[in-house]
């Protein structure tokens, strides 16, 4: 058996788990990192590469819940369900409903823009200490729009979002196209100057791995148990290679993603978890045909220009973690890129992911119920890579026990 002792051990090495070793490091703080795959190179990995400071809208809405059933039984809808998990969903998916009432919803919104002020910056500061400034772009990002009934019911959804602090400006056509020329005729847009993306997730996971690496230590595997003791906490699971692996710390910080569930009931928290499947498509191409995310807004999806190639990424497919990739949402992030750029030949690559959904949109963020020697820091939605490095400063100052900002209050696990 493989037995390890640490200060603090963190379930998960995705962009979560990786800025929150990060943190605590520069705190001084011994930490292990426990990661079955590659880290970083799941959801961190396979994103739209938004920091997506704007995105303060929850995914349940009261227009989300009044086309809920087409919605979610429409086969080319960006918000769809594979019906054989139905059944296993319907819980989660009661949930979903009452949090999208207007109501919750408009408190939801504001619990999001509040972890989110101060994105921008913070991923500024983790680029520079992992020596991966080069892969940030400050060119704002896009939300287009066909025709001018969608541009003006956006225009009015915006006022929302400024209330909210967003910085948004509303672009004729004529402005989008002196903006994106690469781009089709479209209305208008919504253009969100202050927002950055990463010009390759991948590389940059690559590089807060190497830089956690450095001084963390990563032990390849999977946890399947935890036990709270009298002097810390006591994982049980199995390395890559099968043996029984033994794993005590004074703390430990659930950061495992969509597979957060199972851990955070062992620890005393009963979390309404879900999983999305991402997905996305990649053309390799020496020069993308536009310079900033864009999402297409009638189809869900985000056309994203990386180093030397163009990702599509978006919509939402509830369907667990066991079921196959879908072809067919595949096949319509395809149809839809081509809605865009009719040229575009076959796709060089396809990829599917795990995203870990709450049914508030609003991160789980904080002590265990059950004592906090347990934190959890899981169930990010769409934002797990905007809000990694504001998880990593509240999880940090938790551990070193100095009061939290009062944007931790709405994720904290305790609201379950």
């Amino acid at each position: 058996m493989g037995r390890h002792s640490t200060d603090i051990a963190i379930i998960g090495a995705g962009v979560i788990g990786l800025t929150i070793a990060l943190r605590l490091i520069a705190e001084g703080r011994e930490v292990t990192l426990i990661e079955p795959d590659e880290p970083g190179m799941g959801a961190s990995y396979g994103n739209a590469g938004t920091v997506a400071d704007y995105a303060v809208a929850p995914v349940g809405t009261p227009d989300v819940l009044k086309n809920l059933p087409s919605l979610l039984f429409d086969r080319n809808s960006p918000l769809a369900i594979r019906h054989s998990a139905l059944l296993s969903l319907s819980p989660w998916l009661l949930k979903f409903a009452r949090q999208s009432l207007p109501g919750p919803a408009t408190r939801n919104a504001a619990a999001i823009a509040g972890l989110l002020a101060g994105a921008n910056p913070l991923w500024k500061t983790l680029a520079t200490e992992a020596g991966a400034s080069d892969l940030i772009q400050p060119r704002g990002c896009l939300y287009i729009y066909r025709d001018e009934k969608q541009l003006q019911a956006a225009s009015a959804e915006m006022e929302s979002r400024r209330a909210l602090g967003v910085q948004v400006e509303m672009l004729t056509g004529g402005q989008l196209a002196g903006l994106e020329p690469g781009l089709p005729f479209h209305a208008g847009a919504a253009f969100f100057p202050q927002a950055i993306f990463l010009s390759d997730p991948g590389q940059m996971m690559q590089r807060l791995a190497a830089a956690a690496t450095r001084s963390a230590k990563l032990i390849r595997g999977r946890i399947d148990r935890l036990t709270r003791e009298i002097t810390g906490v006591t994982l049980q699971g199995h390395d890559t290679g099968g043996g029984l692996l033994q794993i005590n710390a004074r703390r430990v910080v659930i950061a495992a993603g969509a597979h957060s569930r199972a851990l955070a009931a062992q620890a005393g928290d009963r979390i309404p978890l879900e999983t999305e499947r991402g997905y996305h498509v990649e053309w390799d191409m020496p020069q993308p045909p536009l310079t900033r995310p864009s999402c297409v807004t009638g189809r869900g999806f985000y056309l994203c220009p990386m180093q030397g190639r163009l990702r599509v990424a978006g919509t939402v497919e509830l369907g667990g973690l066991k079921l196959p990739p879908s072809p067919h949402r595949i096949a319509k992030l395809v149809a839809g890129a081509r809605s865009v750029f009719p040229d575009l030949p076959e796709p060089s690559r396809s990829w599917m992911g795990f995203r870990p959904s709450i049914p508030d949109s609003v991160p789980v963020i904080g002590p265990s119920k059950g004592g906090a020697e347990v934190l959890l820091a899981f169930g990010h939605g769409h934002i797990g890579l905007t809000l990694a490095p504001k998880t990593a400063a509240l999880i940090a100052d938790l551990v070193q026990g100095r009061t939290p900002g009062a944007e931790i209050a709405p994720a904290l696990p305790s609201r379950f």
